[in-house]
């Protein structure tokens, strides 16, 4: 182990001098306070780069201080948080704030460890960069980056080896901590990238990368193999009833405490499939890249995934016009459910989509339907409430294009 940590020595300053030289302009490089750090760490957990930089400026914009977020409402911090996915984040930052408007943001690794919502990597990000301690913080990247240089082939998902990993960088870090710890993460987001061949040529270990000198970059990291994603089908209703739409709160589970339109598991109804138009999939994606943080189950947090447009059918198709139909109502319980609700109005369009989370895929069926009466249910909202008081889900948002 001496040895590695040695050769791992040699690693540092090459790095550092790639990192000052090449670092992306990213708006949480700027006016750092722990707080902001922490903001942008937990928004970066599971999420790309890229989507997340306008929104934390927003965010900062609306909370611009652990004060003021701990003095906003749940749904206000989760409105704010729509569309970034994972929302169980924006919950424990909304709950972290609240300590550290009380207490003030703790000054050690154990304190920052404390915080709702913050694991190792987490804990590790925030000390390094915002404090200054020498703690490391192991992501995928880093478990990446550094399989590739040792030519390691263990199981990076095995917690054993993010583990070996830590101690090795604790052991080798310089005074310069934040700046180390955030070139670690940089040159495996633009250098030595994930799905796909490496861009050795620009990498500051090209002449130290045993997996690259050796020919086999592209070997490491190993994982272990992936399980199946679980299929849940569901019905989405998007039901408008003049220029209101209605509108239910999740329960516990996958994106609690949400706003979603009705809907439940299993097939479509035939009546509605039958007598409606027909149109292609949307397919929902994950992210491109890996994640810019790995997601333990010490740091929970609720999927994401972003919403492309949907595939051009292959002959160009004409609306057909709507239909009455009879079809299945949502229930009470959880918007679920069986029973049928005779002509509960016109379906004025039909559109399919899927959206992937880490573990499971929804393929939806969606229906926009007028309705003559508001079902008291729900909430009833219009197109400008959902648009700034409710936050709805990106799983929804393909659905949203009806919302007008």
């Amino acid at each position: 182990m001496e040895q590695e940590i040695q050769f791992l020595k040699t690693a540092v300053e090459p790095l550092l001098g790639w990192y000052r030289e090449n670092k992306r302009d990213l708006p949480w490089r700027h006016d750092r306070t722990p707080y902001t750090v922490l903001v942008s760490e937990l928004m970066l957990q599971q999420t790309r780069v890229e989507a997340v930089r306008e929104r934390y400026v927003e965010f900062l914009r609306r909370f611009p201080t652990a004060e003021a977020l701990a003095a906003a409402s749940e749904d206000e911090v989760l409105k704010a948080w729509e569309g970034l996915g994972y929302y169980t984040r924006a919950r424990n930052l909304w709950k972290a704030a609240k300590i550290i408007a009380a207490e003030g943001f703790p000054r050690t690794w154990v304190g920052v460890r404390a915080l709702p919502g913050v694991g190792d990597y987490t804990a590790g990000a925030v000390c390094s960069v915002a404090l200054g301690l020498p703690m490391p913080a192991v992501d995928g990247n880093v478990l990446r980056i550094l399989s590739r240089l040792f030519a390691d082939g263990s199981n990076v998902d095995d917690p054993a080896v993010r583990k070996a990993y830590a101690s090795a960088l604790a052991a080798v870090y310089p005074p310069e901590a934040g700046e180390f710890c955030e070139a670690l993460m940089e040159l495996g987001a633009i250098v030595c990238v994930p799905g796909g061949a490496p861009l050795c040529g620009k990498c500051p270990w090209n002449n130290l990368c045993r997996a690259h000198l050796a020919g086999r970059e592209e070997n490491f990291p190993v994982r272990g193999e992936k399980r199946a994603r679980k299929i849940v089908k569901l019905n989405v209703f998007v039901l408008k009833c003049g220029n209101e739409y209605a509108l239910k709160k999740r329960g516990k589970g996958l994106l609690s405490g949400m706003w979603e339109f009705p809907n439940w598991e299993g097939d479509a109804p035939a009546s509605a499939s039958a007598t409606s138009p027909s149109v292609p999939a949307a397919e929902v994606s994950a992210p491109a890249s890996e994640p810019s943080a790995p997601a333990p189950s010490s740091e929970p947090s609720a999927p994401t995934a972003e919403v492309s447009a949907p595939a051009p059918a292959s002959e160009p198709s004409q609306p057909a016009p709507a239909a009455e139909v009879s079809v299945l109502a949502p229930s009470s319980e959880g918007g679920r459910g069986v029973g049928v609700a005779p002509e509960l109005g016109k379906v004025l369009s039909e559109k399919a989509a899927k959206h992937v989370f880490t573990h499971v895929e929804w393929h939806m069926t969606g229906r926009l339907v007028e309705v003559e009466a508001k079902d008291p249910r729900y909430v009833w909202a219009t197109a400008e409430e959902i648009q700034n008081v409710y936050a709805v889900p990106s799983a929804f948002k393909i659905f949203l294009e009806w919302v007008k």
